[in-house]
């Protein structure tokens, strides 16, 4: 549906607009097949009555679904979506607000009267085709539909989306039967008069997002008409590898790039050699689609070598990008790649017991912070995403407590007790939480953290501590600063690095290199 063009999009909607000015003459003129099947209307109403719950159960239905209920819905839609993305912001409202009044002028138009078999409770007398609620339902479901064909990437989560809309539509149809306030025609005529308006919407104003760069003076390199461009994509994050390398090539032809030479990731090989690989190749750009350890992977190849890296986030945390400001809307992120910015980030160096001398991005831990992602369950992660980590953090919250040592910048080893020790070089987690609020990819530093909930209740004011950034150190919480980390602990522990597991072991010595890494950002 996103991806049809204008034209097709005003044919959906006047075609939808069409058949609800068809069923309305219809249904005025009492013709045969509508009329046979607006007298249906009548036995569900005399069901409604013979029974001494329903009654009582479509009134509270039909109070709930008043006009209020979807314009309430999208003004909250719209706020969530209106700091990264305006134009989906205003589609949903303007959608929604202007299908609400254009109804109320349009059955001024045909001035149908109600059903003589209403229910003798709180009688309608307005005009009835095409249905209010039943269009102010319908269209709310669909803008948010819309929205979440465009930002939800998992099927399985689409589809329950998908599923709950559509009972939901069902539930207010079914009520303005079985109480009488509308003959099914009136119903069916509201949801498809919503329909048009969700299409027509989306041909007078698309919800998808302009180039960030629009507007803007154009970079230096960016009048090149040589410019290389390699693809490095993890397979398993994209539903087809094929529309994405249809929707990135034709976004790289419309930016000025050539054509992109393409490297898929594979379970021997996730990224590095394809990095190299594009590297040999003169890339001048290299965009790289995955999770955070794909992304990891391409970052550390490229690192130092000048070649700007450019991230559309596929996997389930995507804290380099979150932290980065690019967006995870995959459009608008490999928009970000090909017409963004490069900055200078920090890389930091990584070595150890049982692991060779490696890097990382955006988080190293120790204890409970390992301990939740080794113990995601992968089937679970596939369905629900990020909420696989929630449960996983559940299952591990009594990890126990360890003791161990830290040494920053070369001094004297300090001991300490924690049920997980943190090392970052960005500051938030997902649901922007601000675990290291002092953190910054560009400072030549990482930052530390210590949590040591002593009892089950102590994570509770731990995480208020967390979220309300207060800097002082306790027995809770504990931050420290520096250019290089050595930790410690007297027994094997579980470890991550960019929340991928690494083996077990009892020390990790991080060393952060400045601006060691070019990425793009938006401008």
């Amino acid at each position: 549906m996103l991806d049809l063009s204008r034209r097709a999009l005003l044919v959906w909607a006047a075609s939808l607009f069409a058949v609800c000015a068809l069923i309305g003459v219809a249904a005025s003129y009492a013709w045969a097949p509508v009329a046979t099947v607006d007298d249906l209307g009548r036995d569900a109403v005399r069901v409604t009555v013979a029974s001494g719950w329903m009654l009582g159960f479509w009134r509270v239905v039909e109070v709930v679904t008043e006009w209020y209920l979807p314009i309430g819905v999208a003004l909250v839609v719209a706020a969530a979506l209106a700091r990264t993305y305006l134009r989906a912001a205003l589609y949903v409202l303007g959608v929604v607000v202007a299908t609400i009044v254009v109804r109320r002028l349009v059955v001024l138009l045909v001035d149908r009267d109600r059903p003589e078999w209403q229910s003798t409770s709180w009688l309608h007398d307005s005009p009835s085709y095409p249905s209010g609620h039943a269009a102010g339902i319908a269209v709310l479901a669909g803008v948010i539909a819309v929205v979440v064909t465009m930002f939800v990437r998992r099927r399985n989560i689409r589809r329950l989306a998908y599923t709950g809309l559509v009972l939901l539509v069902l539930l207010v149809a079914a009520d303005r039967i079985f109480l009488g306030r509308h003959y099914p025609s009136d119903v069916l005529g509201g949801i498809v008069f919503a329909a048009g308006a969700v299409f027509l919407g989306m041909a007078i104003y698309t919800p998808l997002p302009t180039s960030h760069a629009l507007g803007r003076r154009p970079l230096v390199d960016s009048v090149r008409g040589d410019r290389r461009i390699a693809v490095v994509l993890n397979p398993i994050k994209v539903e087809s590898v094929e529309q994405f390398k249809t929707m990135v090539d034709a976004m790289a032809r419309e930016s000025g790039w050539k054509t992109p030479t393409w490297h898929l990731t594979t379970v021997d090989d996730p990224g590095r050699g394809m990095a190299r690989a594009a590297q040999e190749e003169g890339a001048d750009l290299v965009l790289v689609c995955g999770g955070d350890g794909t992304v990891r992977e391409v970052c550390s190849a490229l690192a130092g070598t000048g070649i700007a890296v450019g991230i559309v986030p596929g996997g389930t945390g995507n804290l380099l990008a979150r932290n980065l400001s690019i967006p995870l809307y995959i459009r608008a992120a490999i928009d970000v790649a090909l017409t963004g910015q490069d900055q200078a980030i920090d890389l930091v160096e990584v070595s150890g017991d049982n692991i060779e001398d490696t890097n990382f991005l955006v988080m190293a831990g120790m204890g409970f912070d390992a301990a939740i992602m080794g113990g995601v369950n992968e089937d679970i992660k596939k369905r629900i995403g990020w909420m696989a980590y929630v449960l996983s953090a559940f299952k591990s919250l009594m990890f126990p407590a360890m003791r161990l040592e830290i040494s920053i910048d070369g001094g004297e080893f300090t001991r300490h007790r924690a049920r997980t020790v943190v090392v970052g070089n960005v500051g938030y987690l997902q649901a922007n939480m601000p675990l290291l609020p002092a953190a910054a990819l560009d400072d030549g530093l990482v930052d530390v953290v210590l949590l040591y909930p002593q009892r089950f209740w102590s994570w509770l004011p731990l995480a208020v501590r967390v979220l309300s950034k207060r800097p002082r150190t306790d027995s809770l919480v504990n931050r420290m600063t520096g250019a290089s980390v050595v930790i410690r602990t007297n027994h094997d522990q579980p470890r991550q690095l960019d929340g991928d597991t690494i083996s077990e072991g009892r020390e990790l010595r991080m060393k952060c290199l400045p601006g060691r890494l070019l990425v793009r950002v938006p401008r």
